[in-house]
């Protein structure tokens, strides 16, 4: 988790992505890694979504991991496909043994102080806030520090370019996540340049993070 932690730190902004069409996993991996972007979320939210994993690994500078896992079966087909990392939008205590015997970094949704205690009882490093924007986003994640500073949160759901600086201000945040980078529309239309720019936009965020 520390080397995941190091590479969080060098590319913090994560498309959180949507995909429904398997030959779009290559060209959207090589339009985000030009733009310099580095990790990525791929969403089990598509019948395509364990293939593309498994393409989008194709294109080496990519780090590609597997979001809205729901249950034990979507960690071990996660796994299977090579994703490098797990994220779930929520951690129901019947998941956690799932989770943490992935054998690959994993970042548990949360969103309650108690939901936070848990998870750092469970030996997790970063959790995610979701969705963030609606469980009071920035304003909530500095309250949550005081009493708990050494926590570390990837925030997603709600977040834009315009909202995502503010987040990656506050050293509680190893990393934010997004779908802006990479919409819907522009996939459907296959507009790879619009998503370059859109990473390139995004990892000057993150180039701002980490100086």
């Amino acid at each position: 988790m520390t080397c995941f932690s190091d590479h969080l730190r060098r590319s913090p902004v994560i498309p959180v992505l949507v995909v429904d069409r398997v030959e779009h996993a290559e060209p959207l991996a090589t339009a985000l890694a030009e733009g310099g972007l580095t990790v990525v979320e791929v969403t089990l939210r598509t019948p395509a979504a364990l293939e593309v994993i498994r393409r989008m690994k194709r294109v080496p500078a990519l780090t590609v991991g597997a979001g809205t896992v729901l249950t034990p079966g979507d960690v071990d087909s996660a796994v299977t496909a090579g994703a490098d990392f797990i994220v779930t939008p929520g951690t129901p205590v019947s998941l956690v043994p799932a989770l943490r015997g992935a054998g690959v970094p994993v970042i548990p949704g949360v969103q309650t102080v108690s939901e936070i205690l848990a998870r750092i009882e469970d030996g997790f490093q970063i959790l995610k806030l979701f969705p963030a924007e609606q469980c009071g986003g920035v304003g909530l994640l500095k309250a949550i520090a005081g009493p708990l500073p050494s926590v570390q949160f990837c925030p997603t759901g709600g977040i834009d370019q315009s909202k995502a600086s503010a987040y990656l201000a506050l050293k509680s945040v190893a990393a934010v996540g997004g779908s802006w980078i990479a919409p819907a529309s522009a996939l459907a239309a296959e507009n790879w340049d619009l998503i370059t720019v859109n990473a390139r936009n995004a990892a000057l965020l993150g180039a701002a993070k980490e100086s």
